[in-house]
């Protein structure tokens, strides 16, 4: 075969025309496939999975290391850090100042250097040694910057070696067996990195459009390596579900388990056999800047030895392990056969032109192999993103860094083009690292510091220790004890409601129930039955006009209600006996009169308050002259729970409602009720609590600024951090507060989210799913106009939890104050009690329940608490006080 002109290389699934020159018949098991790469790609991904899994990865090569870094740059972050590069024979002392400096652009990042070499006798002497040499230096460059010893500064770390990371700033090395921690009096290290984590985290902050979900890293130079976001549930050797972290693959392993055997040349085996690891790395070895120019001698080498270059001639330098190296290879690509030539005169070859055009294509073919090869990988990396989450299509963008890719003139191009032919579904954008991991360990710790700000300064004042809520049960009794005085100004009312009997199971006959809780009204029939009952109901809307409006408006649109429903039932022309369940705080001295004492739940009719609001409907329906009733009870949404609970479970002595509004009432012994002289059910109105300020300690700014917004500004401010109507706007105001100090939403405050009541509290039950994906999460604020990353998803999460749950503890911890009273009152040393619960909070939300019963478990250890939920609402309740009172009136 005789080169007439410079061949022109097609490496594709299909053969040349022609017969193959001797160079590719050769080198025939360098040239790969489409099949073949699709195939190294499957294996690529069995070990991925592999790696992630807790039962193999012992086993695993690709060892899939958890980084801890689960967020990238979003733009907002800002400070001063400094760095420390540690991966080699030197190392470089950074001082990073992210968006800090005038005249720096948003998202700029300024850094000053000074590189330390590293002696050898510390590269191989003891850890502790060279830990102290890197700490001497760091002192000496925050000396020479000026930079105070007194007070501990934030510190990146990149650590360019595998390591097993327990969290973010610690990590212990796999091979030296040392750990690496924050213990300096003068530095706080915020993170510790692997290089190709840090050169990610670059990329994310210069592309816009790199997500935390949608930025793999490549380092292509003297080794390789890749690292990406995979979804936290997949991760087995870390804890938590929610979420994404970085994971460092630590891909140049792939094969020492034998799983590249049919792929591997007499070549690599050579490279490997002589190298300072044999049987490791061997991925690494096929593919990295370490071993490529090593790869090309052996393969020119066998062909002299054989004759098919140099007519047979082998020079020593040719014979020497090094001699050629990968700039060498990468020049000989650049410049075709006058570099190839120079390139074999420096070998003392003295070759031909046939020569140098079959050196510079094994050049070409080895090359070619490792881009392919990772273009493999890379392939296999970017369809389990894909799958993670479930796209059809995917749109990523690619970090990449290397001497290969950065010197090597065709390596880019092949590795791009070979990728899109791999995943044609995905968009693949390739985006060169131009500042290096030292920027990016940086910007970890940036990172790093903003969602610690955001845990210490926010969300931990949501959390509530044990002691805490020792006190706020301590303040319960104390009100619960202060509100059964008569004379007492306590914040929690301890209402009388002249409810003197639970159920008993012989209530008979047909009872009409109306309910007045919230924005809804409810109309019921019940019909009891020995112990069964039957209901019938209708809801109707009490419109903010209604609500706010005049108190004779109020119940003229209730007895419209009521004759709407009494028409749809055929009786309307039938006097019922009727309970009437009236959420509000009143003072009742019977159990069929009650006077409004103050409206809650955003009610304001005028001309209400301090009026006998059944009266106030018995005149509503006087005026209409078209339907009769026989009110014979009024009692509260909370009591009517109790009673309807206690018509299924006897033990039941507690009402609780934990919904729009909360309360709790509770069966009181006579001889402490000072306000009346028969024994009675007590409506708490335990909302009430800390409008005296005992609560003010654990009040935060963004409760202060709920209640300050509110209708009724100082009051029911327990209600106000426990209930339904605004936990949602309690999470608002977080989510707003954040977002103006730039942790959340990369700073964008939006007209939505300066909407007060936006923000419902049904949003912290869906958010808060556990079967809720992130991505559902992000669909959930897109609703509201909120367009977040994925990052952002989780905190809002985080911000809807720590609140939620705060609210279920402080009930939690009234409650426990409730049952100890009521255990002390029958001078128990142990009591096994029911409670009847109510409300959309507790029955909807997927974890209030079980921390307020986790709760009142820890809080009451001395109590046996059943809660149970009350399957037909207050209404039943009221229709059962009113069957009961009918009972009491008729003996």
């Amino acid at each position: 075969f005789i080169y007439k002109h410079k061949p022109v290389y097609i490496f594709s699934t299909a053969k040349r025309h022609h017969e193959l020159d001797p160079v590719d018949r050769f080198l025939h098991a360098m040239r790969l496939n489409d099949d073949q790469l699709n195939e190294l790609s499957a294996r690529f991904q069995a070990e991925l999975k592999k790696g992630l899994s807790a039962e193999s990865n012992a086993a695993a090569a690709v060892k899939m290391l958890p980084t801890h870094v689960c967020s990238t740059p979003d733009g907002s972050e800002k400070g001063q850090f400094l760095a420390l590069d540690l991966g080699g024979s030197k190392f470089k002392v950074l001082q990073v100042k992210v968006r800090e400096c005038v005249g720096i652009k948003k998202g700029d990042v300024e850094m000053e250097e000074k590189i330390y070499p590293v002696p050898d006798e510390l590269l191989t002497g003891r850890a502790t040694e060279l830990f102290d040499h890197v700490s001497e230096s760091l002192k000496d460059f925050m000396h020479e910057k000026n930079i105070s010893l007194e007070k501990k500064h934030p510190l990146a770390f990149t650590f360019s070696f595998p390591c097993d990371q327990s969290r973010l700033d610690q990590g212990t090395l796999l091979n030296w067996r040392c750990t690496v921690s924050n213990r300096s009096s003068y530095v706080e290290i915020l993170a510790m990195v692997n290089d190709t984590v840090a050169t990610m985290m670059t990329c994310g902050f210069d592309d816009s459009y790199c997500e935390c979900v949608l930025c793999v890293f490549m380092c292509m130079g003297t080794g390789t390596n890749a690292c990406y976001m995979e979804e936290l549930r997949h991760i087995d050797l870390v804890e938590g579900d929610e979420g994404r972290m970085c994971v460092n693959t630590e891909w140049g392993s792939f094969g020492d388990d034998g799983a590249l055997k049919d792929f591997l040349t007499e070549f690599d085996r050579e490279v490997d056999a002589a190298s300072s690891n044999p049987g490791k790395q061997i991925f690494e070895k096929m593919v990295s800047g370490m071993h490529l120019g090593e790869l090309v001698r052996l393969v020119v080498l066998k062909m002299a030895k054989l004759g098919k270059l140099f007519d047979g001639r082998v020079s020593d330098a040719l014979r020497t392990k090094g001699k050629i190296t990968t700039a060498d290879v990468a020049a000989m690509d650049e410049n075709g056969l006058k570099n190839t030539k120079d390139v074999l005169d420096e070998l003392d070859l003295n070759p031909s032109d046939d020569d140098c055009i079959a050196v510079q294509h094994v050049s070409t073919i080895v090359s070619f192999r490792s881009s392919n090869l990772v273009a493999a990988g890379l392939a296999a990396i970017l369809t389990r993103i894909r799958q993670n989450r479930n796209m059809g299509a995917l749109r990523i963008t690619v970090g990449v860094d290397g001497t290969v890719y950065k010197t090597h003139p065709q390596y880019p191009k092949r590795l791009h083009k070979v990728v899109r032919r791999l995943l044609p579904e995905c968009q693949v954008r390739f985006v060169l690292s131009e500042s290096g991991s030292s920027k990016g360990a940086a910007l970890v710790a940036a990172v790093a510091q903003r969602l610690t700000s955001l845990r210490r300064q926010t969300l931990s004042l949501f959390r509530l220790k044990e002691e805490q809520l020792q006190l706020v049960k301590a303040r319960m009794r104390s009100g619960l004890d202060a509100g059964l005085r008569s004379k007492s100004s306590s914040t929690i009312k301890m209402l009388p409601s002249f409810v003197y009997l639970t159920p008993d199971g012989t209530e008979r006959g047909k009872y009409l129930a109306l309910d007045l809780g919230g924005t809804n009204f409810r109309a019921l029939l019940v019909r009891f039955k020995k112990q069964t009952s039957r209901l019938y109901h209708k809801i109707y809307t009490i419109p903010l006009e209604i609500m706010q409006g005049t108190g004779e408006e109020l119940f003229d649109h209730l007895a419209q209600c009521v004759c709407d429903f009494l028409d749809y039932m055929g009786l309307k022309n039938t006097r019922l006996p009727a309970g009437f369940t009236f959420s509000f705080p009143c003072e009742q001295s019977a159990i069929d009169t009650g006077t409004l004492v103050a409206w809650t739940k955003g009610f304001k009719a005028t001309d209400s308050e301090g009026h006998d609001v059944v009266s106030m409907l018995r005149e509503a329906i006087k005026r209409r002259n078209d339907i009769d009733l026989d009110i014979v009870a009024l009692i509260n949404d909370t009591v009517g729970t109790m009673m309807s609970c206690a018509h299924e479970d006897q033990r039941c002595e507690i009402g609780m409602i934990a919904g729009t509004g909360t309360n709790l009432c509770y069966m009181e012994e006579l001889k402490n009720i000072e306000k009346i002289e028969q024994r009675m059910c007590i409506n708490t109105e335990w909302g009430g609590l800390g409008d005296d300020g005992c609560l003010d300690d654990i009040i935060t700014l963004y409760d202060t600024e709920v209640d300050q917004n509110s209708i009724n500004q100082g009051k029911q401010r327990f209600e106000k951090m426990t209930s339904g109507m605004y936990l949602g706007e309690v999470v608002r105001q977080v989510l707003l507060d954040l977002t103006r100090r730039g942790l959340l939403f990369k700073g964008h405050v939006s007209e939505t989210l300066k909407t007060p009541g936006i923000f419902e509290t049904k949003y912290l039950s869906q958010i808060e799913s556990d079967r809720l994906a992130l991505l559902q999460v992000r669909s959930i604020l897109q609703q509201l106009g909120l367009h977040g990353t994925c990052h952002d998803s989780i905190i809002v999460k985080h911000v809807c939890l720590v609140v939620s749950r705060r609210a279920a503890q402080l009930c939690g911890a009234g409650m426990a104050a409730v049952v100890d009273k009521i255990r002390e009152n029958r001078g128990l040393d142990h009591l096994d009690i029911a409670v009847g619960v109510d409300g959309s909070l507790y029955k909807l939300h997927p974890h209030f329940s079980q921390v307020l019963k986790e709760t009142v478990r820890v809080m009451a250890p001395q109590c046996d608490v059943t809660f149970q939920p009350s399957e037909e609402g207050s209404g039943k309740g009221a229709a059962l006080i009113a069957a009961v009172a009918r009972r009491k009136r008729d003996v």
